[in-house]
């Protein structure tokens, strides 16, 4: 799946607004195809976004100048042997702490930051921004966590990876109600404070309890 979410930076409250199947053999459709694809249709939407937000499997250059052309900013990783400044690795760049404008084959100038982990771990963040600060690259590649996040509850509390289907519109379907019933949990988390787990829970709990009051009742 190949999945877009609008993250509101001050309510930290994140929603899915549009989804693709990635199914090459049936529509000949890469990942980055939907990707652009959805991107144009939320455009149409209407949709406003502070920033694009993705990781380095979807920074090519011909996403990049799709986000652009939608006049939308954009925040991305990319990989420490991308070429830039025409000849020269990322990775051998010395890089200012406060951001470092860099020449990107095929696009433009941009501006790059570099982030080390406390496991030593780097990250390139680039953004093509004007005068953006670390504090605003950092808040916005913070907010993507939520991808994360919603991929987890969508897989643990949702079952979207369960099914016995072996038809591709009944895994279709399957896929569907999956993320209809993270919406319904959803909309109890925010009107009722209960995460998703706790919803979960609590059917897990109502149905042990009736089990045991039968046996109770009808011990042989």
């Amino acid at each position: 799946m190949v999945n877009l979410l609008w993250h509101d930076l001050t309510s930290v409250e994140s929603i899915p607004i549009d989804y693709r199947i990635y199914d090459k053999d049936s529509d000949g459709k890469t990942k980055n195809t939907h990707f652009s694809e959805m991107l144009a249709l939320a455009k149409k939407r209407g949709i406003m976004p502070e920033a694009v937000v993705m990781d380095a499997w979807y920074s090519s250059l011909d996403n990049l100048k799709s986000i652009r052309s939608h006049g939308w900013v954009w925040v991305t990783t990319l990989r420490k042997n991308r070429i830039v400044n025409h000849n020269k690795q990322l990775n051998k760049l010395d890089i200012s702490e406060e951001g470092t404008p860099i020449h990107l084959r095929g696009y433009g100038w941009v501006t790059v930051f570099k982030f080390t982990a406390k496991n030593g771990r780097i990250d390139y963040i680039v953004t093509n921004k004007e005068n953006p600060t670390r504090e605003y690259v950092k808040s916005i590649m913070d907010a993507r966590w939520s991808v994360e996040v919603y991929h987890r509850e969508v897989k643990q509390n949702c079952g979207i990876e369960r099914c016995q289907a072996r038809t591709s519109r009944a895994q279709r379907n399957h896929i569907f109600l999956a993320i209809s019933a993270w919406f319904e949990q959803h909309k109890r988390r925010i009107s009722e404070k209960i995460t998703l787990y706790q919803q979960n829970w609590d059917v897990i709990k109502n149905a042990i309890a009736e089990h045991i009051r039968v046996l109770l009742a009808y011990p042989n």
